[in-house]
């Protein structure tokens, strides 16, 4: 069962690769994740390809993994006896609350709260693209040339700031995800990013090259402007929102003049705060 298992997660990645790409490039690479989706059904015993297919027109999310004892998904809290089977995975199992099929890992990266990143009472409430990440999380110039160097440079500042405990397996998933498709787009943008990261909330990281870099994906365009998200099972559906968001301040020449003419943290923060402020609600 355990095979079946990462079929269905390997499927749904696959998915969710596919909703990335109509949002961010509408007819990129659709056809050819369309055939690779449609493979990966019909070697799915026939049950459980029906079964699958109605839970995912229902979420984008059908599997998700066990984390610290609850329902990534719904935060339920699951009885011993059942994290225990999910564990042997000897056959599917189910959340109570949710329904979602559940599967156990191991090496899922793990978000931590930053020291001092507590909200205290009389602090204004945070809007927009402040809700998800933080002046600290900014490389106004990125030392590196190549698109791994640059995806390990934004996982070891998360890293470096206590957002995450290990920069190093969060860019390992990372380049895992850039393998299915690149997340690279026109305009020079890419959105390397790691879902089932457990605990806290969405949570970004940019990073600006000076003179681009071989991202990958149909453009020939260099990437210049890299947003580096880790996204909890809770926030993939809503990871589609920040990404249109994203994409739709972006796509604006001004925009990206502006970020690219940032020279330090602090001032790349504020232009991303200021840009996206309309489009990232």
């Amino acid at each position: 069962m355990q095979k079946v298992i990462n079929h269905l997660v390997q499927l749904q990645e696959l998915t969710l690769a596919r909703a990335e790409q109509e949002t961010t490039m509408p007819g990129g690479q659709l056809s050819q994740l369309d055939t690779a989706i449609q493979t990966l059904v019909d070697d799915l015993p026939v049950d459980i390809q029906s079964s699958f297919s109605r839970m995912l027109k229902k979420s984008p999310l059908a599997i998700v993994p066990v984390a610290n004892k609850n329902c990534s998904a719904c935060g339920m809290s699951l009885p011993a006896s059942l994290i225990q089977t999910v564990r042997s995975a000897e056959r599917l199992q189910t959340c109570p609350n949710c329904g979602r099929l559940l599967y156990f890992t191991t090496i899922a990266p793990r978000r931590i709260v930053a020291a001092g990143s507590g909200r205290r009472r009389n602090d204004p409430p945070k809007v927009g693209i402040e809700r998800f990440s933080a002046p600290d999380l900014m490389i106004a110039r990125l030392e590196s040339t190549d698109r791994d160097g640059a995806i390990a440079e934004l996982c070891h500042l998360m890293e470096e700031k206590q957002f995450v405990d290990n920069g190093q397996l969060l860019c390992e998933e990372a380049l895992k995800r850039e393998a299915i498709v690149s997340t690279a787009v026109d305009q020079g943008l890419a959105f390397p990013h790691v879902r089932g990261v457990e605990g806290g909330g969405l949570t970004l990281a940019c990073g600006i090259s000076e003179k681009g870099i071989k991202f990958g994906g149909p453009s020939r365009t260099l990437t210049r402007i890299i947003f580096f998200i880790v996204i909890p099972t809770a926030a993939s559906a809503f990871y589609l929102k920040l990404l249109s968001g994203l994409t739709e301040a972006f796509r604006k020449e001004d925009a990206r003049v502006k970020i690219l003419a940032a020279e330090t943290p602090d001032a790349l923060w504020k232009t991303l705060v200021k840009t996206t402020k309309s489009a990232v609600g």
